[in-house]
């Protein structure tokens, strides 16, 4: 096997001289050494995902944004997190001006939404990002959860898998299209209407994988005051 490896090392050394390229070893290298630093500079770049920075001017005011790609985004999304940062996610194939286009469209929303976020700031639930305090909270956090979906899957007959309880920075909640609920931890900080609605909405997202009238429908059959609870969510 090593004269093998050695026997195309040699090949190697020279199609590069053939090519007229340049090349050399630092002194006291080894062909082991040389094989490891190859096989890290030929390492694959991660496929699923892409992410870049950009800058625009957005009727005359410099906004940055972040613009990412992955293989399983299945359409255009844009995020204001509590800092105000922007992301907008698109699918593998779309391309990355499309991101800047969504933008310009939206743009008064888009200026509205990151200037309501920066003054929120601080002040934000979401602002925190406190590992110990996720720690300590996680565990009670799971336990209402549960105790709550328990009450509310019975109601519509649904089913569902795993929960995980996470330290997210832009989610209260996410349900998978395998039946997997996730749930923030600051959920345990909400009142306990503005939680069950958290818990009710992810719940409903295993009959309706969307946002459309038999979603709302769904929801408003445990929570009929959605719309209000809505939006006192959006600036917590």
């Amino acid at each position: 096997m090593k004269k093998y490896i050695l026997k195309h090392f040699n090949v190697y050394l020279s199609n590069l001289t053939n090519f007229g390229e340049s090349f050399s070893l630092k002194e006291g290298i080894s062909l082991q050494d040389w094989l490891d630093i190859d096989e890290e500079n030929n390492k694959p770049v991660d496929e699923t995902k892409m992410t870049i920075q950009k800058k625009m001017t957005l009727r005359s005011e410099k906004i940055e944004y972040t613009v990412r790609k992955h293989r399983t985004a299945k359409r255009l999304k844009l995020v204001i997190s509590c800092d105000g940062n922007c992301t907008v996610t698109l699918p593998w194939r779309m391309g990355f001006v499309s991101a800047d286009d969504f933008i310009r469209k939206n743009a008064e929303w888009v200026l509205e939404k990151m200037k309501t976020m920066k003054k929120i700031g601080r002040n934000s639930l979401f602002a925190r990002h406190d590992q110990a305090e996720y720690l300590k909270l996680k565990e009670t956090a799971r336990e209402m959860v549960k105790s709550r979906l328990e009450k509310y899957a019975e109601f519509y007959g649904f089913q569902y898998n795993g929960v995980a309880i996470r330290n997210q920075k832009t989610r209260w909640g996410s349900c998978s299209s395998k039946g997997n609920l996730n749930f923030n931890y600051k959920i345990l900080l909400l009142p306990q209407r503005h939680a069950d609605y958290i818990i009710v909405h992810e719940l409903c997202h295993l009959k309706e994988f969307n946002h459309g009238k038999r979603f709302w429908n769904l929801v408003g059959q445990t929570i009929p005051e959605y719309e209000r609870i809505v939006k006192q969510l959006k600036v917590l």
